[in-house]
């Protein structure tokens, strides 16, 4: 009897448990983005002005913001501002160092002309004869270039089960295979520690590692 009520557990747990991490991350999401509601003035909140609480406007707040910043800086006066606007920022001691971090980050992953995160490579790490997957962030540039005189790559390996950290490391071309699993598929395959396999063709013959 004991067996029976086991199974059941873990089969009602492995239902509810994704659920309930979702609808967690859903409500603090909302939750957060509805704090933009902050920058309306009193009289223009929902709230006020349709006598209920509206979960998700702060959601369609922000998405409508960001849309217009984005319209608003792509043609040449926007873009001239935004450099007029940086330009004062990295003058301040402290915020420079903190804008000018963030901006290059933030630059590498939403940019459209970057290369982060374009390629998932399967690399020996942290020793030779352990593999795991990384991800292309780019070529090594600056006074590092000089002295790695191969075709090396910039490469990413996040840690399981958390992406957010990891390790960036350079390492030479020849030593990373390309994947063709998409990057979604491979940061799939790294939180899941392995379990969510990346659907694909599996070639007859799998190439030897080097």
């Amino acid at each position: 009897m004991v067996a029976p009520l086991r199974k059941w557990l873990f089969a009602g747990l492995l239902v509810i448990v994704p659920l309930a991490i979702t609808v967690w991350v859903l409500d603090w999401i909302i939750g957060t983005l509805d704090q933009t509601l902050l920058i309306l003035p009193q009289a223009w909140h929902p709230d006020r002005l349709l006598g209920f609480h509206i979960p998700g406007f702060g959601v369609l707040l922000t998405l409508l913001i960001l849309l217009l910043v984005g319209a608003v800086t792509s043609n040449f006066v926007g873009k001239k501002l935004v450099k007029w606007g940086d330009a004062v920022l990295v003058r301040i001691p402290v915020v420079r160092s903190i804008y000018s971090s963030v901006k290059q980050v933030s630059d590498t992953l939403f940019s459209e002309s970057g290369n982060a995160f374009r390629t998932a490579v399967l690399v020996q790490w942290p020793r030779e004869g352990v593999w795991t997957v990384g991800f292309v962030t780019g070529s090594p540039g600056g006074d590092v270039a000089t002295y790695l005189r191969e075709d090396f790559l910039s490469v990413y390996v996040p840690t399981t089960p958390n992406p957010t950290g990891g390790y960036f490391v350079m390492l030479r071309r020849s030593d990373c295979i390309e994947l063709d699993t998409s990057v979604d598929e491979a940061l799939k395959y790294i939180v899941s520690m392995g379990v969510v396999v990346p659907v694909g063709p599996t070639p007859q013959t799998p190439p030897s590692l080097p």
